[in-house]
């Protein structure tokens, strides 16, 4: 089961109320196209399920998925530079004078659109889940700047959509901090074995725990010390173990033996509808319970349609890249 894997989680303007049958009609107009010959890149819709045609919206158990396409082409820089110094020399030759600065950045130029037909193809899959019941948009990216291009894509393809980032009345390090050195994660939740801690000085110096016990005085030591978690690997309810950040990013989300019983076998568009019926019921229930132990969502605040992607971009902590390209092979 791999619908998600990190998360970055939104919280969709109550006012919002488009239908199935529109949230269609709206993601239809911007449905995904190939790169072209000497295009760098194309991203759009496409059918959750992967089938030709297809419904861009899946809707199960009430739930609606629907997935972002980027695809991409990027000429090696190395080949680009070789290609224009060989350019470069050839006018030298032939004029007997070199190229000046803006000549050399028209040349880089028309060598970049002569070689992209030929350049790799990079290719990713963003799933996007809303929960209209909670008004509540999860994105399966563990990239800011991804996630941003996915929710200004959506902005624009439905009707009076509006989002912004959930907050928490106490910040995730301040929380993580508690809970490690008091040994006390809250009900429902048991901490784990992995964790980062940074420290705020000019040092920045980080510390890191992987397969290690986190109840040791040198961890409370570090804390102490001034160094804040930006990670921690937690467990809730023995059903979906999972790895907290500083910016209140859900990362290495894995569903435990038993949340899955019955997701396997049987026809493929099954297991489709299994796997995300089974996932959404699960981080449906974690996700409020992980908010709730930050001690509450803040008062929501949903930047205007142009706004909402800079607002995610601001309150977004960096993170490792969640999406996994396809490449091509390039002749170069």
């Amino acid at each position: 089961m791999s619908v998600f894997k990190n998360v970055i989680v939104y919280r969709i303007e109550p006012a919002w109320s488009q239908s199935l049958t529109e949230a269609e009609e709206g993601l239809a107009k911007q449905r995904f196209v190939p790169c072209g010959p000497s295009q760098e890149k194309s991203a759009g819709w496409v059918e959750p399920r992967g089938e030709a045609n297809g419904p861009l919206v899946e809707s199960i158990d009430g739930q609606w998925l629907v997935e972002y396409m980027i695809e991409s082409k990027q000429v090696p820089g190395s080949v680009v530079r070789r290609k224009l110094d060989e350019r470069c020399a050839q006018i030298e030759t032939t004029t007997g004078r070199k190229p000046g600065k803006k000549e050399k950045k028209e040349l880089k130029e028309d060598i970049t659109l002569e070689l992209l037909p030929m350049a790799f193809t990079r290719s990713a899959r963003v799933t996007v889940w809303i929960d209209k019941a909670e008004n509540r948009l999860v994105i399966n990216s563990g990239n800011a700047s991804r996630a941003d291009e996915v929710v200004t894509s959506l902005v624009k393809s439905l009707d009076g959509f509006a989002v912004a980032l959930i907050n928490t009345q106490i910040e995730p390090a301040a929380a993580m901090a508690n809970w490690l050195l008091t040994q006390e994660p809250p009900a429902g939740f048991s901490i784990d074995r992995e964790c980062e801690l940074k420290a705020s000085d000019d040092s920045k110096a980080v510390v890191r725990y992987a397969k290690h016990a986190l109840d040791i005085d040198e961890v409370k030591q570090h804390i102490t010390d001034g160094k804040r978690p930006t990670r921690l690997a937690l467990t809730w309810d023995d059903r979906v173990s999972f790895e907290l950040t500083h910016g209140l990013l859900i990362r290495k989300i894995t569903f435990l033996e038993g949340t899955g019983d019955g997701a396997a076998g049987g026809k493929k568009e099954d297991n489709f509808d299994a796997d995300v019926a089974i996932a959404t019921g699960e981080l449906g229930q974690l996700v409020p319970a992980l908010l709730d132990a930050l001690g509450g969502e803040a008062a929501f605040s949903a930047a205007p349609p142009d706004e909402a992607p800079k607002a995610a971009a601001i309150a977004t902590a960096p993170a490792a890249q969640a999406d996994t390209p396809e490449e091509e092979d390039a002749p170069f």
